[in-house]
């Protein structure tokens, strides 16, 4: 059976539409619901009745704007059935056939890639970018170093949280991951060593390791950090680098204290080792709390990262690098050798979501906040022999399971249409086979079918453990 939403979650999803006219604000916040995933693709809506009288419109509006909805594909109308959610072109437009590549993942829940759907704010943002691109077409388009307008939004973005920045130290970069790909060219050479985090973001490592360095992996047990260990590895090998996620580890959730930062920052310096700050979930606080001051903040020689993936929209392609003055030239050097610089529009977009943080941040915390609670809600109920510990930001659970099985987990699910990421595939030197992470980016309803098909298939993990061979060949990691 289909899913159906009520005209009471609709109403409170639209909120305070655009009535001039009615019709046409009411099916542009449709067809932003839908498309951002808060109205899930093959839901029903309401039926033009019940809309009407919870809305406390014309019957006529209801009709024109589901009408509006269909002539630019976003429902469909079922004779006898009703009116269903759905997008241009099909499910599979959304899809990467690097990302999903096997028969039948256009129909599976994908629980490998921690990222969202954009927030209500980011077409918008498109629209006034590309009214201002013109001022552009008149230049070659290349800037190295980022559109002038952004770096200042970004720099800004510092001050605010306590890190006087200058726009100069700013570098725009397309993503995080090229701005690891430039740190690690920039300061690392064949047979360097560089710390990781494990688990950690594997692309990241990845991207170290494509500069030649040696890794050198710093444990992070499920209660968090032991900066005693991490101290110790610092001393017995020196490492150039290391590269940290203190804001909402990825894929652990954790959150480093201002005292834990100037601890580490301590270690750091005896060894004279760059910290390699990535702050992609910094800004996903999502219980309202005050957040502690930017690693750089207690290590003035960092090198931060920072993204529009986690924030906004992946879509976007944007990262930044914020470095200590003396260290950025070396980086454009670096920078030079991997691309010429990042997409004018989307900067200028980027430049207009950030002028507009408050609103924007704030409306997707709250929708995160609530598949993060039905998530822990889910796995709770369903598997309650796993392990978690809560969040309090970010976008995902790492979950510690009764016994090593993870991978195996992992391959009967796909046989149940849920693809996750198994804790191997976080590792930096093997092991954590006990662990999966699960990202609470999907809505509401498919994170509730996503749990109860891995709770069947967990069942059949344990009752009948390795006697359905699989192969988890062909999975992309991408966040």
């Amino acid at each position: 059976m289909a899913p159906s939403i009520s005209p009471q979650r609709v109403a409170a999803l639209v909120g305070d539409f655009d009535r001039s006219p009615a019709y046409a604000g009411l099916a542009d916040s449709l067809r932003l619901l839908i498309g951002d995933g808060r109205i899930g693709l093959g839901t029903r809506l309401p039926s033009e009745r019940e809309l009407t009288a919870t809305l406390a419109v014309s019957r006529t509006t209801v009709t024109r704007a589901y009408a509006a909805l269909r002539e630019v594909g976003y429902a469909e109308a079922r004779v006898g059935h009703g009116t269903f959610t759905r997008v241009p072109s099909g499910r599979t437009r959304a899809l990467d056939k690097a990302l999903l590549p096997r028969p039948g993942d256009a129909d599976a829940i994908d629980l490998s890639c921690a990222a969202t759907s954009a927030p209500c704010g980011v077409g918008a943002a498109y629209a006034a970018a590309a009214a201002e691109l013109p001022a552009y077409l008149s230049s070659h388009g290349y800037f190295v170093a980022g559109v002038p307008e952004l770096q200042q939004a970004i720099a800004a973005t510092y001050d605010e949280r306590g890190l006087p920045t200058d726009p100069e130290q700013v570098l725009v970069t397309p993503g995080a991951l090229s701005a690891a790909s430039i740190v690690a060219q920039a300061f690392t050479g064949s047979g360097d060593r560089a710390l990781v985090e494990s688990p950690c973001y594997p692309n990241a490592v990845d991207a170290i390791r494509h500069s030649g360095a040696r890794i050198v992996p710093s444990p992070v047990d499920p209660d968090g950090w032991d900066l005693d260990a991490t101290a110790a590895v610092l001393r017995q090998t020196a490492p150039r680098l290391a590269y940290l996620i203190p804001d909402f580890q990825n894929p652990t959730g954790h959150l480093m204290t201002d005292e834990q930062r100037a601890t580490l920052a301590g270690h750091l310096a005896a060894t004279r080792t760059t910290a390699v700050v990535d702050e992609a979930h910094q800004a996903l606080a999502l219980e309202g709390q005050e957040m502690p001051l930017p690693f750089a903040h207690h290590s003035p020689g960092a090198i931060t990262i920072g993204s529009a993936s986690k924030t906004f929209w992946g879509g976007l392609r944007l990262g930044w690098l914020r470095a200590p003055h003396d260290l950025v030239e070396r980086l454009v050097t670096a920078r030079l050798g991997l691309d010429l610089g990042s997409p004018v529009l989307e900067q200028l977009v980027l430049s207009r979501l950030l002028a507009e943080r408050g609103t924007v941040v704030a409306d997707h915390r709250a929708r995160l906040r609530e598949q993060r609670d039905a998530l822990v809600a889910a796995v709770r109920g369903e598997l309650p022999d796993w392990s978690f510990f809560v969040p309090t930001g970010g976008l995902a659970l790492w979950c510690q399971l009764p016994v090593s099985a993870a991978t195996d987990l992992a391959v009967e699910a796909e046989r149940h249409g849920v693809i996750v990421a198994p804790g191997p595939v976080f590792a930096a030197e093997g092991g954590l086979d006990r662990f999966v992470r699960i990202p609470w980016t999907r809505p509401v309803e498919e994170l509730e079918e996503a749990v109860r098909r891995l709770a069947v298939s967990w069942d059949v993990v344990t009752s009948d453990a390795g006697s359905r061979p699989g192969s988890r060949r062909g999975r992309v990691m991408v966040a």
